[in-house]
């Protein structure tokens, strides 16, 4: 099959197109999707660069790429849930880093996909996958409800826009840093915009003066701000700084989730949940993508089609 590897740690350009990968045994419990669609998340370039060989099992060569859409293309054993042509969704993290969706087939387990409803294309079933689930673990793990005012660190970006329409639809206060350019996109949602960078705890009181009660970071590097306006006895997550434990707060990773996966896909079908697909690619210009996603140059999700 046709995939996407790269054989040794690096930035995209190390990314190669290979003809003669071959397709993945399809085991007990699993789903083999035949790929249309594969999204591209800041997590992709990271673990290309060796960022996570900490966390992370590595054999290469590797297929990068967590999120897909597809449709079934086989099934393992005992796998009564799904048939063969279901047009289905994933986030196909494995515990080793190799076999990815930036190809033809990717192998997931059951567990992990969904299936994808009537008025969602693949584009925005791809987009959802990793960004969606992370947002709502980090609403869930908060317990955010109508009496609380959030704090969205990041809210325009891929995980923020997502958390901060599940946040509003709890009927909850919701500020979210952002630079200006992306503010009218927050406040088309329900948002407060407030300008990152220098002052922001500042302006962040001038907009909530007895402060908030939960605060979601997605990008690291703010916990004294978090602290400073954090009321006692609030709530705060972080996926991008372990160093809020230390603090009473909770580093969030997400973990692959079919059913929950499959709650966030109806309501993008329902529009209740808005997915900002900002770019596509063909899979042969898939560094191209990764490049767009690391560059900050995306303004949204970036999607590589490898089918139609």
């Amino acid at each position: 099959m046709r995939a996407l590897t790269y054989s040794h740690y690096g930035e995209p350009h190390v990314l190669s197109l290979s003809d003669d990968v071959p397709v993945p045994k399809v085991g007990p419990g699993c789903v083999l999707v035949k790929v249309h669609r594969a999204a591209v998340n800041p997590v992709d370039w990271k673990l290309m660069a060796g960022g996570l060989d900490r966390l992370l099992d590595v054999v290469f060569p590797v297929v990068p790429g967590w999120d897909v859409s597809g449709e079934v293309a086989a099934l393992g054993p005992d796998v009564p849930e799904f048939e063969v042509g279901d047009r289905v969704a994933s986030y196909a993290r494995k515990d080793v880093v190799h076999g990815g969706t930036f190809a033809e087939y990717v192998a997931v387990p059951a567990t992990s996909v969904a299936h994808v409803p009537d008025g969602v294309g693949f584009d925005e079933a791809a987009a959802l996958p990793l960004t969606g689930l992370t947002a709502l673990r980090c609403v869930e793990t908060l317990g955010i409800t109508a009496q609380d005012t959030v704090l969205i660190h990041a809210a325009s970006g891929g995980v923020g826009y997502i958390a901060s329409q599940l946040a509003v639809a709890t009927g909850a206060t919701v500020i979210g840093t952002a630079s200006p350019r992306h503010h009218d996109k927050l406040r088309a949602i329900g948002v407060t915009p407030v300008a990152h960078g220098e002052g922001l705890t500042e302006r962040i009181r001038e907009v909530a003066p007895d402060g908030v009660s939960a605060v979601v970071d997605l990008v690291g590097g703010v916990l004294g701000t978090t602290l400073a306006v954090l009321v006692g006895g609030g709530r705060h997550v972080s996926i991008a700084d372990p160093g809020v434990e230390e603090h009473g707060g909770h580093w969030i990773w997400v973990r692959p989730d079919g059913p929950r996966l499959a709650h966030l896909l109806d309501l993008a079908a329902r529009g209740s949940l808005r997915v900002d697909v900002d770019r596509t690619f063909p899979l042969e210009d898939g560094a191209e993508a990764l490049e767009s996603s690391r560059s900050g140059a995306a303004q949204g999700k970036v999607v590589v089609t490898v089918a139609d």
